[in-house]
C-alpha cells in the first residue's frame, strides 16, 4: 500500500508554487503600496519586474498600453525609475495626455500623504492629481506609442525661456551688486 506522504507532498509543492505566481504578479503594488505610493501608478498587466538594493526598477507590461484616470496615460511595454519612499525619480516609459498633447513623466511623487494629492513631473511643470484617483490599478487598454515630439518641443521651448529668465535675473542682481 502507497503512503499519502507522497501525494500531500506534491499538492503542498503545487499549491506553493501557485502561490508564489500569484504573490510575484501582485508584489509590485506590494512594494509600490510599502514605499507610500499608491498601487494603482501602475495598470494591471505587469508580467514581470525587478527591484534592485538602490530603488531602481524595471516594469515589464504584457503590451504597451493606455489607462484613464483624470487624464490618459500611456504605459510602454517597460518602465523604469529609481524607488525611494514617497517617490519615483527617473521615470522612464510614462506619459501623461494634457490637452491632446503627450508629455513624458519624469517623476512621481507623495509630498504629504494626507493631502490627498500626488504630483507629476513632465520636465517644467508638475501636474497634480487626486491620490484616491490612483488606489487600485487600472485595467490598461493596447495602444500605441504617444507622439511625444510636440510635448517635448514645449518642454524644451518652456526650459530655454526659464533658463534665459533666470540668466537675466541673476545678471541683474550681479549688475546692482557691482554699482553699489
Amino acid at each position: 500500500m502507497l503512503s499519502p506522504l507522497p501525494a500531500i507532498f506534491i499538492f503542498s509543492l503545487i499549491s506553493s508554487m501557485a502561490d508564489a505566481g500569484e504573490a510575484s504578479e501582485s508584489s509590485i503594488y506590494d512594494v509600490l503600496k510599502l514605499n507610500g505610493l499608491p498601487m494603482g501608478l501602475l495598470p494591471k498587466g505587469v508580467t514581470n519586474f525587478s527591484l534592485d538594493d538602490s530603488g531602481k526598477f524595471e516594469v515589464r507590461l504584457d503590451r504597451a498600453c493606455n489607462a484613464k484616470f483624470e487624464n490618459e496615460l500611456h504605459y510602454d511595454m517597460n518602465v523604469t525609475g529609481t524607488l525611494s519612499y514617497g517617490q519615483i525619480d527617473g521615470l522612464v516609459g510614462i506619459s501623461a495626455q494634457d490637452l491632446f498633447l503627450w508629455f513624458p513623466v519624469i517623476e512621481i511623487r507623495v509630498d504629504i500623504p494626507s493631502s490627498g494629492l500626488i504630483y507629476f513631473d513632465v520636465g517644467v511643470v508638475s501636474k497634480q492629481y487626486s491620490l484616491s484617483s490612483f488606489e487600485s490599478p487600472r485595467d490598461c487598454l493596447a495602444a500605441p506609442g504617444p507622439d511625444l515630439r510636440e510635448g517635448k518641443r514645449i518642454v524644451e521651448s518652456v526650459s530655454k525661456v526659464m533658463s534665459r529668465k533666470l540668466r537675466f535675473e541673476l545678471d541683474k542682481d550681479n549688475l546692482g551688486r557691482t554699482s553699489l
